[in-house]
């Protein structure tokens, strides 16, 4: 690839020649010799132990005399702009430590996209070589490397600005970043420690800029690019990365393609005229603005514009004006302008514009209840949103087919104090000055409060004492296991109390003592064995016949019937 771009970039080079010669363009070429000789290591620090270093001269090319332009072209911009051409790479200064671009010859080619006028993209590509490698310090011999030819390639991108105010030269300026890659130098016949440099890349930016000189349109000479050249490469010294400064200089031609002439401006047309109604509607009473656009107007000349309207008064002077609707009925109308610069058919436009008045539009409005659902008594906030077409005032009023509604603005209270359960119509009233109306409805849900149910009591187990005649006051296991059911319940219903009614058969003796003692006895266990405050234990004797007693749960709110009970003491 390398060896394609140099002899492209040579041939490039030979064309520039030419066709500087077949234009009469007197080209100057100084030649910049190297001397062959080392360069002195005292003077600078330098970090290689090596410096390229061209063995002949490299001309630098100048115009000295203006080039003829090519006659019967058009400006334009191209699209693509192909450069070919002779690049050249001097050390700014030359002993820079790090620095591998010394003395550099080849070829650079870049491919520009101009994006507009002044803006362009370029993609630049260069392969440089050097033509012999010296030692630095003492040693001044030439060495013999495996690549004498030893290349560079460098890979920029960046943008461009060209200024294009001349047709046939187009000087420019661009700002390209990338890298530089350069080939490792290995010495000839050699085992160890053959290779004098190693390969290496690094990041490259190159800034200025140049001069295109048009030969024909799809072909220019780029008889100059001048640029400052920044390159990073490793100090193998000290192993740290510096700057190298660098100048490159290119010349070749320029291959355009692509874009389009100038387009030529066309003779004058005759005087036409536009106008417009703004608003396109309204509504009667409000005003309407007119403006016309007269094109290909003389400047000489004064143009003098007039107005007329079927339907309500125009006014105005000029290109503007104004239409006054208040007295029109509602309908579709036409506006008519006219500008006049002299007597000639093409000195005279008229323009066309319809308008329309619109009729009044009633008011609407829409009602909402909060809450849609309450209990007989409560109130229910009622809302309503009433809208106008033309932002009219708007009043508002309520009523409804139950309770009472109050309010005058855009909200209102629905009082159900004695309503009937069932549902009430709300109706949601507005009036715009215009003694337009629009009633919307909403429904409130009225519900009579329930009533809770009262709590009951229940009755628990009875416990027997007919089983131990000696002892008829016990209470036995079997009632332990009845009061552990009792205990059970009032541990689950942490607000009830028990009621315990003891009873004795009708042929005991002491009956009326031993009832009280099985109560007593039953209230002792559940208050010792099972933990329950005694205060939720009441205990009474009753008058049934039977040794037992009786357990009956009383939640919070139940009543226990005492009918026929004594309390026990």
């Amino acid at each position: 690839m390398r060896s394609n771009l140099r002899k492209i970039a040579t041939a490039a080079f030979a064309v520039l020649l030419m066709s500087a010669f077949n234009l009469r363009v007197e080209a100057a070429a100084k030649p910049s010799a190297g001397d062959g000789k080392a360069v002195d290591s005292s003077s600078a620090s330098v970090a290689y132990p090596l410096a390229w270093l061209p063995d002949a001269p490299m001309p630098h090319a100048s115009m000295a005399a203006a080039m003829p332009y090519a006659r019967g072209l058009d400006a334009f911009t191209p699209r693509v702009e192909l450069f070919l051409g002779y690049s050249y790479l001097r050390a700014m200064p030359e002993l820079a430590a790090g620095n591998r671009l010394v003395w550099l010859n080849g070829g650079s080619a870049s491919l520009a996209f101009n994006v507009n006028r002044y803006l362009g993209l370029v993609a630049d590509v260069g392969d440089y070589t050097n033509s012999q490698v010296r030692f630095q310090g003492a040693s001044t011999s030439t060495v013999d490397v495996d690549n004498a030819n030893s290349a560079v390639l460098s890979y920029l991108f960046g943008p461009r600005l060209s200024y294009r105010k001349y047709d046939r030269i187009t000087p420019f300026a661009q700002a390209l970043f990338g890298g530089v890659h350069a080939n490792e130098i290995r010495l000839s016949n050699c085992t160890v420690n053959c290779i004098l440099l190693p390969s290496e890349s690094a990041f490259a930016l190159t800034a200025g800029g140049g001069l295109d000189v048009r030969v024909y349109r799809h072909f220019a000479l780029r008889v100059i690019q001048a640029e400052y050249m920044m390159t990073r490469f490793t100090n193998y010294t000290t192993g740290a990365v510096g700057t190298q400064n660098d100048m490159r200089l290119s010349a070749g031609i320029v291959f355009r393609f692509g874009g389009n002439p100038v387009a030529q401006i066309p003779p004058p047309s005759p005087l036409s005229y536009s106008c417009s109604v703004t608003p396109p509607s309204v509504f009667p009473g409000e005003p309407l603005a007119v403006s016309g656009t007269a094109l290909n107007l003389n400047p000489a000349k004064t143009a003098v514009y007039t107005w007329s309207v079927d339907g309500g008064t125009v006014s105005g002077v000029g290109s503007t004006g104004s239409i006054d609707t208040k007295d029109i009925a509602a309908g579709s109308y036409t506006l008519k302008g006219h500008v006049s610069e002299g007597d000639s058919a093409s000195e005279n436009a008229d323009c066309t514009a319809p308008y329309v008045v619109k009729a009044f539009e009633p008011p609407t409005v829409s009602c909402s209840a909060n809450p849609s659902t309450v209990v007989s008594g409560d109130p229910s906030a009622i809302t309503a949103i009433g809208a106008s077409p033309e932002n009219r005032p708007l009043t508002y009023s309520y009523s409804s087919t139950s309770g009472t509604v109050s309010g005058t603005g855009t909200t209102a209270t629905l009082t159900t104090g004695g309503a009937a359960a069932g549902s009430i119509n709300v109706t949601c009233t507005v009036l715009d000055d215009k003694g337009q109306t629009a009633a919307a409805t909403t429904m409130v849900t009225v519900t009579v409060p329930a009533i809770a149910a009262v709590p009951q009591t229940s009755n628990l187990c009875s416990i027997q004492f007919d089983r131990d005649a000696r002892r008829p006051n016990r209470v036995d296991n079997e009632a332990k296991a009845c009061l552990d059911e009792v205990a059970l319940s009032l541990q689950s219903n942490s607000d009830a109390k028990v009621a315990l009614v003891g009873n004795a058969s009708n042929g005991e003796k002491d009956g009326k003592k031993l009832a009280s003692e099985r109560a007593t006895n039953t209230k002792a266990y559940l208050v010792s064995e099972k933990g329950i405050d005694a205060s939720r234990i009441d205990v009474y004797t009753g008058s049934q016949d039977g040794k037992t007693v009786s357990t009956t749960l009383i939640p919070t709110g139940a009543t226990f019937d005492t009918t026929g009970v004594t309390p026990v003491e």
